[in-house]
């Protein structure tokens, strides 16, 4: 088994349920696990997930507002496990980094985690 992480990739966007956080966006962090079955020694791309393609689908999810994290969530997990047969399952957090709620300190997120 080998896991392929992309982690700490940060996003300016639009996603949640009140109006000011689809007009100021927010931003938000994703940390993405990928684990594929490695049967032979991996001496190429080929026998691996390209990560630059994992990287651009999330990109490219992130930039599409929704009101709820968990429908990014498994949104991505479906799109990530389309780029590659090879991929066991995924795993991905979302962090908002700057909630919008009244005297709170930290960071909200959400993790889904699907085996395939």
């Amino acid at each position: 088994m080998v896991t392929i992480h992309l982690h700490n990739l940060l996003f300016n966007s639009f996603h949640g349920v009140f109006e000011e956080e689809k007009i100021l966006g927010n931003q938000f962090e994703v940390d993405v696990d990928i684990e594929m079955v490695c049967r032979e020694p991996i001496t190429n791309l080929s026998q691996t997930v390209n990560y630059v393609a994992v990287y651009s689908c999330i990109k490219q999810r992130m930039q599409v507002p929704s009101p709820l994290l968990e429908t990014v969530a498994q949104d991505l997990i479906e799109a990530i496990h389309q780029i590659d047969e090879k991929i066991s399952s995924v795993s991905i957090t979302i962090k908002k980094t700057a909630p919008p709620i009244e005297n709170f300190q930290g960071i909200v997120g959400v993790s889904c985690k699907t085996v395939f």
